[in-house]
């Protein structure tokens, strides 16, 4: 594949839409194609799985089920989205992908890991993102920050596990980050978003010097 996949990670309010925003804007004068998208969705049928997962109680599934919906529609996701967008060459801009399955169901929600291995093996294979930007932020703060929002959307089943389940995210992040040095890049998000979105740019710019 000849196109650039990069994922964007991080916890609730971290400021993951508004940096996909403005590295999207920097990026259209490239002459590349640029795609962004996000999971839980991508395509119709991973939009309706979407709708299952983030809206509703608290405890309506439970992690392995979680992780089962979350790799059915990121399966409908590569096949009908990402894996097109990159066989053209593309820059995929993706909010979340393999490594909030890893944090929401394996760090925070307690899934076996072994589980969550073996679907990411069968669902993702090859198709790996070049470069993840994790944004940390204090949970603190990222859940004082989605009670703001003015979207109207009852998307806020994962902002109402509670504030121990976003401490072990956020721990749970950093430790893919640690794991996986050479694909992921921690960014401070508590600076302000303009330096946020500089010190994604110098990651970014890396990567395509790259090629």
């Amino acid at each position: 594949m000849s196109g650039l996949f990069i994922s964007f990670e991080g916890g609730e309010g971290a400021g993951k839409s508004t940096q996909i925003g403005l590295l999207a804007e920097r990026l259209k004068d490239s002459g590349r194609e640029i795609v962004v998208t996000r999971e839980p969705g991508g395509t119709a049928e991973a939009e309706a799985i979407r709708s299952l997962l983030v809206s509703g109680d608290v405890g309506r599934w439970s992690a392995p089920a979680e992780a089962l919906l979350n790799s059915a529609a990121r399966d409908s996701h590569l096949r009908g989205s990402i894996r097109p967008a990159l066989e053209r060459g593309a820059i995929v801009l993706c909010d979340r992908f393999m490594d909030s399955t890893r944090a929401y169901q394996g760090y925070a929600g307690g899934c076996d890991m072994g589980l969550i291995d073996a679907l990411e093996q069968a669902v993702v294979g090859a198709t790996r993102p070049h470069l993840t930007l994790i944004i940390d932020l204090d949970p603190e703060l990222g859940l004082a920050r989605t009670k703001g929002r003015a979207d109207g959307l009852a998307e806020d089943r994962y902002e109402r596990k509670g504030l121990d389940f976003h401490r072990t995210l956020r721990e749970g992040f950093l430790a893919i980050a640690a794991r996986e040095p050479e694909r992921c890049r921690v960014i401070d998000g508590g600076q302000e978003p303009q330096a946020a979105a500089a010190a994604i740019w110098q990651q970014v710019s890396r990567v395509l010097r790259r090629g």
